[in-house]
């Protein structure tokens, strides 16, 4: 991209990320995309021989509290926002392994950089919303300061209802079919969804360098063939874990954590 990237480039992506979040984070939360309620409920349903790699997975995250349950209830805001951490965390791994889900975008972008990005944006709202903080602006602020290593003062500026209706048009291209009335949120659907978010945040791809990311050895053992797609998954594990403990520092700075 030729020239610096501006601040407004910047929140011009962000905001319509931001709101089309909501529906993607609304998929995990409550719609149960993977099922994850019946298999806590009833067990999997597959007999041990039918069980595919894929049932084995969904099984590994059905054992971590669901939120709806009684259990998610009586756990701590710092308890909720580490099983974010970690259902994120497997759920765009699961993306990443299974391109499928992402349609033809899964093939023009590059996966873990494409799918961590997201994953590391849906992360930090899901976890701002764990401490009651919902405003757009704080969000943008948020993710502009851990993703991009800008600092940004949204209050006081109001946005123009032409601004507003293009945020919205934006935000509703990235969620696409989650937000149509009656429409349930397949594993499908959620994944395809974060695959464009990820493509919206490859628009500002040179600022992407600064997004936390795993250590050095990460990145040297996926220069390796063979062994290579270990070192990504684990940096873009760690880098998941770092933009958590950013974002909430960044949380903490601001007076915004909520008491536990």
């Amino acid at each position: 991209m030729i020239g610096r990237i501006t601040d407004e480039q910047i929140v011009t992506v962000l905001r319509p990320f931001v709101r089309a979040t909501r529906p993607v984070l609304d998929g995990l939360r409550e719609s149960d995309p993977f099922g994850l309620r019946a298999r806590v409920a009833h067990g999997s349903p597959e007999s041990p021989e039918e069980r595919t790699l894929a049932d084995k997975i969904l099984d590994t995250l059905a054992s971590v509290q669901v939120p709806g349950t009684a259990a998610w209830a009586r756990m701590t805001v710092d308890a909720r926002a580490h099983w974010w951490v970690y259902r994120v965390g497997r759920f765009t791994t699961l993306i990443a392994a299974i391109p499928g889900l992402g349609g033809v975008l899964a093939r023009t972008l590059p996966v873990s950089d494409a799918v961590g990005a997201a994953g590391e944006g849906l992360l930090l709202v899901a976890l701002a919303g764990e401490h009651g903080v919902r405003d757009e602006d704080r969000l943008v602020e948020l993710l502009s300061s851990v993703l991009f290593q800008r600092e940004l003062t949204l209050a006081g500026r109001a946005l123009t209802a032409e601004e507003d209706a293009a945020a919205d048009a934006r935000a509703s291209e990235l969620t696409g079919e989650l937000t149509e009335t009656g429409t349930r949120a397949s594993l499908k659907k959620v994944g395809a969804a974060v695959w464009r978010l990820g493509r919206a945040l490859w628009s500002v791809e040179d600022e992407l360098d600064k997004r936390p990311n795993g250590r050095f050895y990460h990145h040297w053992i996926g220069l390796l063939p063979v062994v290579g797609v270990v070192g990504k998954y684990l940096g873009e594990w760690s880098g998941l874990k770092r933009a958590a403990k950013q974002g909430r520092a960044w949380l903490d700075r601001r007076g915004l954590v909520a008491q536990t």
